[in-house]
């Protein structure tokens, strides 16, 4: 049962959202610049950094949400690399550059002098661009705010996998809206 009274039933971060929509406002922008562009990472890549960095706050809501997501962009129809991405990524068949920017967001997760140089030039050596490492670290240190702020307030989490499906499906159409009044039938549909 979440701490204050939403006043709605609405799913994880879409409860609080919904109570403030002063404050959902810009944190959609965010989750809009940070994952709905492919500008070096790809949507994919964006939002599995973002599952990974929940999985690691054990945020169930955002890591099921934005595993849907990724999964959705990437192809991933069974969920089977998001979820060995979230059991030990370095043992999937992601790309060694991928592998190295998840160590870097694992080490925002902890706290962001957690990120060392080893770690950083070891994502150039495999390509990774300034771009994508500022990119990452602010992904990891945005979910770190985003995940807080959902398990901070105790928001309920559905359990059914279709729910987030089908959210999944709305936000790779739309991407994160703050469009009105959060609904139910805007959840599902």
């Amino acid at each position: 049962m979440p701490h204050i009274q939403f006043q709605n039933d609405l799913p994880g971060i879409l409860g609080p959202m919904n109570f403030s929509p002063h404050t959902a406002e810009p944190m959609n922008a965010l989750a809009n610049a940070l994952l709905q562009t492919d500008e070096g990472l790809s949507r994919g890549e964006r939002e599995l950094i973002a599952t990974y960095v929940s999985s690691q706050n054990d945020c169930f809501f955002c890591q099921t949400i934005h595993g849907a997501v990724a999964s959705e962009y990437l192809g991933d129809d069974d969920w089977s690399l998001v979820k060995a991405v979230k059991c030990d990524y370095e043992q999937t068949a992601l790309s060694d550059k991928m592998k190295a920017l998840l160590a870097i967001a694992g080490s925002v997760q902890k706290g962001g002098k957690h990120v060392t140089t080893e770690q950083v030039e070891a994502a150039k050596v495999q390509g990774a661009t300034d771009r994508e490492i500022h990119d990452t670290v602010l992904i990891a240190a945005a979910f770190c705010m985003f995940n807080r702020y959902v398990d901070g307030l105790a928001t309920i989490a559905p359990q059914n996998p279709e729910v987030y499906r089908a959210r999944a499906a709305r936000v790779v159409e739309k991407g994160y809206s703050s469009e009105g009044k959060y609904t139910s039938e805007k959840i599902i549909s």
